[in-house]
């Protein structure tokens, strides 16, 4: 399963859960998961900018996303904190990218990312960015 289709499967569960009455986003977790959304929004902007960067660029910003999630994550627990490690889980192969040559010697086992496999991974993002935006929604 690709990365887009993995977040939209958790942004899926999440709307059904709140819809349910199942999960009810404490005060705290509103604001977490909206900082969180502006955090992915200041790392991963839209198609026709993040496409126009070097591809150095497109791996730092990916790498951002982590780091935003990951922070996010560290501060909150419950579903909110399963929602957040669903992401990360998702966005994982981003890990593994390199944007430099390899060079001499090892990798570390890192691999160049295609094109499309940029494009996923922010297609990913952005589609996270629009579930913390709708869970937070009054």
């Amino acid at each position: 399963m690709d990365m887009r289709r993995i977040v939209a499967v958790l942004a899926e569960e999440a709307e059904q859960q709140i819809q349910e009455g199942v999960w009810e986003l404490a005060p705290s977790d509103r604001a977490l998961a909206r900082k969180a959304e502006a955090g992915l929004r200041d790392a991963v902007g839209p198609p026709d900018v993040q496409e126009s960067l070097p591809q150095i660029d497109r791996l730092e910003h990916l790498r951002e996303t982590l780091a935003v999630l990951a922070v996010s994550l560290a501060r909150t627990h419950g579903r909110l904190a399963w929602f957040l490690s669903g992401a990360i889980n998702a966005l994982e192969p981003v890990l593994r990218w390199r944007a430099l040559p390899a060079g001499h010697g090892g990798t570390f086992g890192t691999v160049s990312p295609t094109p499309d496999e940029y494009t996923e991974a922010e297609e990913a993002v952005r589609r996270l960015q629009d579930a913390l935006a709708q869970i937070t929604a009054p």
